[in-house]
């Protein structure tokens, strides 16, 4: 199963959404759900964040990265699980 990360970076940090990742990004947010496949993972995951005033109140110049992972990768990297 998978889990969706939307990262959030500032441009100073990440020019492109590409360089965004979870040890440079302002904010990481988990989507609570699990997916069954990438494509169902991302959908969702741009649901949560629209949805979110995260989402509502982002800057022009902060990029957003979806990544869908698996789960067990995100329980591995959480300190304290």
């Amino acid at each position: 199963m998978l889990t969706a990360l939307v990262l959030i970076c500032s441009a100073a940090v990440a020019a492109d959404a590409g360089d965004c990742t979870r040890s440079n990004a302002n904010t990481v947010m988990r989507v609570p759900a699990e997916f069954g496949n990438p494509a169902t993972c991302f959908m969702h995951a741009q649901a949560y964040l629209a949805g979110s005033s995260i989402g509502r109140d982002l800057d022009a110049d902060e990029r957003v990265r979806i990544i869908c992972v698996p789960r067990e990768s995100v329980i591995a990297a959480t300190p304290g699980q």
